[in-house]
């Protein structure tokens, strides 16, 4: 330490704002600057430290000075149980639970606004606030949905669809029948018997004229793959100038259905794909000038329902009614069993007796008032959905508890953590019922269930959760290359790449594999128009399949390899090898570089010479030149080489070998002294640290888990599951299991003030 790390590290330089002289960190009294040690820790196990340039001891040398320093913490670490605190169900969560609890398929976001995120998650319960707005929308949304779950019959309605403008439609999209292009598929929630009707607008552009000049094209609706009208799309569409046409009113059941709108696959642009110079066809606000496209459908309005009649069979209330009341006198005893049987699922446990009857006089009211027995059970359902239990996961501090003692979550408690962490959702009858019986906090019987769990679809929604924030692939849908330098990225491309990284994650999950599969895996997920992106020959239709990488395509192994995370960062008309290059040191290296200080120059897009002449640099000239400053050259040294690496993906992910007709300068040297020349050679390097990769996988799955911060105290823990999964080759499996089986995850702490521990309890 003296010889390596205080020469910059002392109380005069003070670089990083870290001191490690022996005032300031005793090695002897290591212990007791757990957070300065862990700081370190983290930065040396990441090959970050010493930095570039500098005088580095041998890899041997560091390993046991690491291994001392966290057997010293690891030793003497004190439990750090902290309590999440009070956690309300987020926008995700809310629409998951509402599936389960009545098979209804909801869209959250027309009820509830976006939630915040910290930590990199938005279900993080410190940040899962309520507002009085907020809770005005939680009190309309149970209305809605009670109704739409009963199926009360209202007035007609308008649902809007919107195609995104930079769709593509020269291709059949999966889902739609064969023989057919382009389109729409919608599943729509139809709220009651009756008649509804289709309105399709095509996509415009000035003067609303409606774009595609290929005439005689026929447009098909469906409703679960059985057609319903057939437009012809120049006599009726076309000719409307952008206000679009209705089908006939055709009578539906209520419920969810399938609705596709597409294009019968009749006519071919004359010269093929020759008259097709780009994937995008559309460049909103016209066409790409001298070609001939296809008409594109832009949006697509279902309305209704009209004559409608109340549903007696969805299904929503085979969920809902367990039991018909054949007589009046049988009505309340049925209500009672559904009222139970719903707060049983709403609440996470089984009802009680002083929940039924609360929840028994608002059956009443409803009946009353509405005249039904649907209503009745309309106005239980409506309070339960605005109840506290069913809108908060709440967890009880034991009385009279000491502060700062620990405790252990009921049965019940822990099996709702463990169905928010792995189904985003609330936990099934089987999980309810055996934590109610006391045996879920057998090892045996927990280990079983995790298993289930992994095993069962909804575990996509950990995939399509933890990645999307992890890995930042939500941001994909406001990614926007500038169209004239990237004529081939569309909203098909934008949607490949999403799906890609799905698919590639949930074969993980549920191959349980390696996580540093994440890293190597010569494995990846296509469709036709991912494969045409990528160079993959002899890949047709819009369907996903698992292809291996030949050796030619070496580069696309693992998550370095994926277009989707080269795209999202990036900037809009350029990559970005400073955001590249801190996304890669917090994603696999889980170190947060500082942040810039505020008199930083802009950067500096196209300079000029001398003459004033313009004169366009390489992407790594210019980063030279921004890094004149000694101040943004101590910060750049440690993260721009690995950006630089990524040099050879441009902006929308695609391989290039010139860039500006200049051959791509990939080359660099990280801090420990490696030289790099491209990703292939950045990701070996990366593999020297895959220790402390799945230890970043496991820190952020036990912050989506126990929806709270990891902090420093918990380091011990995550070491400790990561050795542990080390003897099963770090499956998958194994990080789940260690966390689901660790105190953090099974155990709270008593709030620091009695206030707080109160508020949680409520």
């Amino acid at each position: 330490m003296d010889q390596y790390c205080v020469t910059c590290h002392n109380g005069r330089l003070k670089t990083g704002g870290l001191v490690l002289e022996k005032d300031q960190l005793d090695f002897a009294k290591l212990t007791a600057h757990p957070e300065i040690a862990e700081k370190v820790i983290r930065k040396v196990r990441a090959g970050l430290m010493p930095p570039t340039n500098s005088r580095r001891p041998d890899a041997a040398t560091l390993d046991s000075l690491l291994d001392w320093m966290e057997g010293q913490l690891d030793s003497t670490a004190e439990q750090h149980l902290p309590a999440p605190g009070l956690h309300r169900l987020n926008r995700t969560e809310y629409a998951n639970a509402i599936r389960d609890l009545l098979s209804l398929e909801v869209d959250a976001t027309k009820f509830l606004p976006s939630d915040d995120s910290t930590r990199g998650f938005d279900n993080i319960a410190g940040a899962l606030t309520m507002s009085p707005a907020l809770m005005e929308a939680y009190l309309s949304a149970a209305g809605k949905i009670s109704r739409l779950a009963i199926g009360t019959v209202g007035d007609p309605r308008q649902e809007v669809f919107d195609v995104p403008a930079d769709t593509a439609q020269n291709h059949h999209i999966e889902g739609l029948p064969f023989g057919t292009r382009g389109g729409m598929l919608i599943k729509h929630q139809f709220p009651a018997d009756g008649l509804y009707s289709f309105k399709v607008k095509g996509v415009t552009g000035y003067f609303q004229a409606v774009l595609g000049q290929i005439p005689g094209e026929k447009l098909e609706v469906t409703v679960d793959g059985e057609p319903v009208y057939l437009f012809d799309w120049d006599k009726e569409i076309k000719s409307t100038t952008g206000n679009g046409k209705s089908t006939p009113r055709v009578p539906i059941k209520a419920g969810l259905h399938t609705v596709g709108v597409t294009f019968i696959a009749t006519n071919d642009v004359p010269g093929s794909e020759l008259n097709r110079p780009f994937q995008r066809t559309m460049n909103t606000p016209g066409e790409i000038p001298g070609f001939q496209f296809y008409p594109h459908v832009g949006q697509v309005t279902i309305e209704g329902p009209f004559e409608a009649t109340a549903p007696t069979d969805t299904a929503s209330r085979r969920k809902i009614f367990v039991c018909t009341p054949k007589t009046p006198r049988e009505e309340p005893a049925c209500a009672r069993r559904i009222v139970s049987t719903l707060a049983k699922h709403a609440f996470r446990r089984p009802a009680t007796a002083a929940d039924v009857n609360s929840l028994m006089e608002f059956y009443q009211d409803g009946r009353q008032e509405g005249g039904s027995f649907d209503a009745g059970v309309e106005a239980a359902l409506q309070r339960i959905l605005a109840d506290p239990e069913f809108i908060y996961r709440g967890e009880r501090e034991p009385a009279n508890l000491a502060v700062g003692r620990s405790y252990r979550l009921s049965d019940l408690e822990l099996a709702s953590r463990l169905s928010f962490f792995l189904w985003s959702s609330i936990p099934d009858d089987q999980l309810i019922d055996i934590a109610a019986q006391g045996k879920l906090k057998d090892p045996v019987v927990l280990e079983q269930q995790v298993r289930r769990m992994l095993r069962d679809p909804r575990s996509q929604a950990l995939v399509s959760n933890f990645t999307g924030q992890w890995l930042g692939v939500r941001s994909l849908k406001t990614s926007e290359p500038v169209v004239n330098i990237f004529p081939d990225f569309d909203d098909n491309l934008r949607a490949a790449y999403q799906r890609e990284i799905e698919l590639f994650f949930a074969s993980i999950v549920q191959d349980d594999r390696s996580v540093v599969d994440l890293l190597t895996a010569n494995d990846t997920f296509v469709n036709e128009r991912l494969a045409k992106h990528y160079g993959i020959p002899n890949i047709y239709g819009p369907q996903f399949r698992r292809v291996t990488l030949p050796a030619e395509l070496d580069m696309r192994r693992g998550l370095l390899g994926k277009g989707a995370l080269m795209t999202v960062t990036s900037a809009a008309a350029r990559t970005a090898p400073v955001t590249r290059g801190k996304w890669f040191l917090v994603t696999f290296l889980g170190v947060e570089p500082p942040s810039p200080p505020p008199d930083v120059p802009a950067f500096k897009e196209v300079p000029t010479d001398t003459a004033g002449n313009t004169k366009v640099p390489t992407m790594k000239q210019q980063l030279e030149m921004h890094r004149i400053s000694p101040t943004c050259a101590s910060c750049h040294q440690i993260f721009e080489p690995m950006g630089i690496a990524l040099e050879n993906f441009d902006a929308v992910g695609a391989w290039r070998t010139l860039d500006e007709g200049v051959p791509v300068d990939a080359t660099g040297i990280l801090p420990d002294g490696t030289k790099v020349d491209g990703v292939i050679t950045l990701r070996a390097a990366l593999l020297r640290y895959s220790d402390q990769f799945v230890r970043v996988v496991t820190e952020k799955l036990m912050t989506y888990s126990l929806g709270r911060g990891v902090e420093y105290q918990d380091m011990p823990m995550v070491r400790a599951i990561a050795r542990d999964a080390a003897a099963n080759k770090y499956r998958f499996s194994s990080l789940v299991m260690g966390i689901v089986k660790s105190d953090a995850f099974l155990m709270n702490q008593k709030a620091v003030t009695a206030a707080a521990g109160q508020h949680a309890a409520r």
